[in-house]
């Protein structure tokens, strides 16, 4: 019989990841909705079979994915959805890096491929809050990776 290992996994800390954007160099993002992918079920009865129904796997459907991030006078991000704006969309891929308990080590990666801006949020303000001023950007993607 082989050894046990009884090693105690630690589950990863959703405050520790990163987002890469190819062509994007400033980005201080603050939260990320997570990837979600669902197949879609396909129903058919056969003739014959009486009340049984059937399922096969459909299309895949990505969720759209919400990067939140702290306003700063770059203007990459608005560049980038003012593309999509005018017709001129600009596939990028993107990945996001969950990082180990350290920060620094990455432990595992999604990578959205063909990804495009499809909303703009602009910052909220309020002449008497302290918060931090934060946008929030909507991308749709053709396929999603895992690593």
């Amino acid at each position: 019989m082989p050894e046990s290992n009884n090693a105690v996994v630690e589950p990863l800390r959703t405050f520790n990841f990163r987002l890469e954007i190819q062509g994007v160099v400033e980005g201080h993002f603050t939260e990320c909705s997570g990837p979600e992918a669902e197949v879609r079920v396909v129903r058919y009865r056969e003739a014959g079979a009486g009340q049984v129904v059937r399922h096969l796997p459909g299309q895949v459907e990505y969720a759209e994915i919400e990067l939140r991030y702290g306003l700063t006078p770059s203007t990459e991000l608005w560049t980038w959805f003012q593309a999509t704006v005018t017709g001129a969309v600009e596939r990028r891929n993107v990945s996001i890096v969950m990082l180990g308990n350290d920060g620094v080590e990455e432990v595992l990666r999604w990578n959205l491929l063909d990804a495009w801006p499809s909303r703009w949020r602009g910052v909220s303000m309020n002449t008497l809050g302290q918060e931090m001023g934060i946008e929030s950007l909507t991308l749709v993607f053709d396929r999603l990776e895992r690593d």
